[in-house]
């Protein structure tokens, strides 16, 4: 194999690579607990759980964990007047 031959196809595996969709993790606020759960080929983040409980009904039997969101903001009520 040439020297250039070599060189084009680095470049393709490189885009080929480089072109993979990657699964965004996102953090919701209006939930106060995630889960984590590892598949084959990675791993994704759901933060869509109102309790422990339900989500870890939600990990059992998978390879799962769940957590308290970092980034939880209860929304506040404001104060009545009288």
């Amino acid at each position: 194999m040439t020297e250039r031959a070599a060189l084009v196809w680095t470049i393709l595996a490189l885009g080929m690579v480089s072109t993979t969709p990657a699964m965004a993790q996102t953090y919701y606020p209006d939930y106060p607990v995630c889960i984590q759960i590892t598949k084959w080929g990675g791993s994704y983040i759901d933060c869509s759980f109102t309790s422990i409980a339900q989500c870890k009904a939600t990990a059992s039997g998978l390879a799962a964990w769940c957590f308290a969101n970092p980034y939880f903001a209860p929304r506040v009520q404001p104060a009545r007047r009288r």
